[in-house]
């Protein structure tokens, strides 16, 4: 069992229910009709999450509906949620205009391969989601009538960005394009392009979200980045194996988190483009197994090292995190620090349900 049925998640639930007590303008979604792509995501999923609770709560009479290309798949990942009457999945994929049906007033675009592994075995794909499915995306919303549009985008459209200091809005690094791995970072610069066109030309409400890297419920055991690695060790009580000395900083976001700062720039937000990220979470990557391998105790886990000359040769090196001020200044902050989110996460596998 690699996963949570998120939506029968008592973490999950708890998390959605604490995101729609923010003091945001929820009236905003009253009565629309919303698109969530790759909805089976970890943070589409919480973004379904935090609508259908908002729905509840303040009774908006809105409709939600996810687009997803692995109908199977998803209808394990959303259980109970397929039995409410505001929600519904249907199978698509946004390369395909076809796919795309009916006029909304808002899209949250999160169909894009997220696992570097996917990333390699797949650029051609990687690409095609957040380039066609954009403008295709887009192009819909021009003909259903304008709207708002919400792009999950990624810290990795600022490239290589030298110096220790966290990266603004508005930093651009050394890009590296003519490769094949560039499928996702160029292809959500590309993306981003067309949100600003389409919201110059069509008066499109856009917004770019670019999330550092998250973690939480919805994380499959079997993702293959570090932080699902980790949680693989912990859940199956092994000692937290480390491939090098971890030096490498990151800013590491619990999932429930990013998902409120996404609300925070959409609700509350002026400008085309935020960061969210928790500061407090720019640590090592060996930090990062750390926290994992300390939060049950009770298991008496240990950091493994592949190569133990690595172990005499931990230094810390420039920080690659992002900058969260212009977020902040629209009132948002971290609720969950590293050790709470760590602990969440593996608590959500403990509870279950698991599939």
């Amino acid at each position: 069992m690699n996963d949570v049925v998120l939506f029968d998640s008592p973490v999950f639930n708890e998390d959605v229910s604490q995101i729609t007590e923010s003091n945001l303008p929820w009236e905003t979604y009253r009565g629309q009709r919303i698109l969530v792509t790759g909805a089976s995501g970890m943070i589409p999923m919480y973004i379904v999450g935090t609508l259908l609770a908002a729905n509840e709560k303040y009774d908006l009479d809105l409709m939600v509906t996810g687009l997803v290309r692995s109908p199977e798949k998803a209808k394990a990942r959303f259980g109970s949620a397929l039995g409410r009457k505001d929600f519904t999945l249907v199978e698509g994929d946004v390369t395909k205009p076809e796919s795309i049906n009916g006029a909304h007033e808002t899209i949250f675009h999160g169909a894009s391969p997220a696992r570097p592994t996917l990333h390699k075995a797949s650029p051609v794909t990687t690409l095609k989601a957040n380039t066609l499915g954009t403008l295709y995306l887009l192009d819909a919303q021009v003909a259903g009538g304008g709207g708002s549009f919400v792009l999950l985008s990624s810290s990795e459209v600022y490239g290589a960005v030298k110096g220790g200091q966290l990266i603004t809005e508005d930093s651009v690094g050394e890009l590296q394009h003519f490769v094949s791995r560039a499928g996702y970072s160029e292809g959500k610069r590309i993306a981003e392009t067309a949100l600003a066109a389409y919201a110059d030309e069509f008066g499109i409400n856009s917004l770019s979200v670019r999330f550092g890297h998250i973690y939480g419920p919805g994380m499959a055991l079997d993702d293959g980045r570090v932080q699902a690695d980790f949680l693989a060790d912990v859940v199956n009580g092994r000692d937290v194996r480390m491939m090098s000395a971890g030096a490498a900083t990151r800013t590491y976001t619990y999932v429930a988190d990013a998902a409120r700062g996404l609300f925070f720039a959409h609700l509350r937000g002026q400008e085309a483009v935020y960061n969210v990220a928790d500061p407090a979470g720019n640590i090592s990557i060996r930090q990062l197994a750390e926290t994992f391998a300390n939060a049950r105790p009770e298991k008496a886990l240990r950091l493994a090292f592949d190569n133990q000359e690595d172990v005499a040769h931990f230094s810390p090196v420039a920080s690659l995190g992002l900058a969260s001020e212009r977020i902040e200044q629209l009132g948002w902050t971290s609720l969950h620090g590293l050790d709470e989110g760590v602990s969440r996460t593996i608590r959500a596998f403990e509870d279950g349900p698991l599939i």
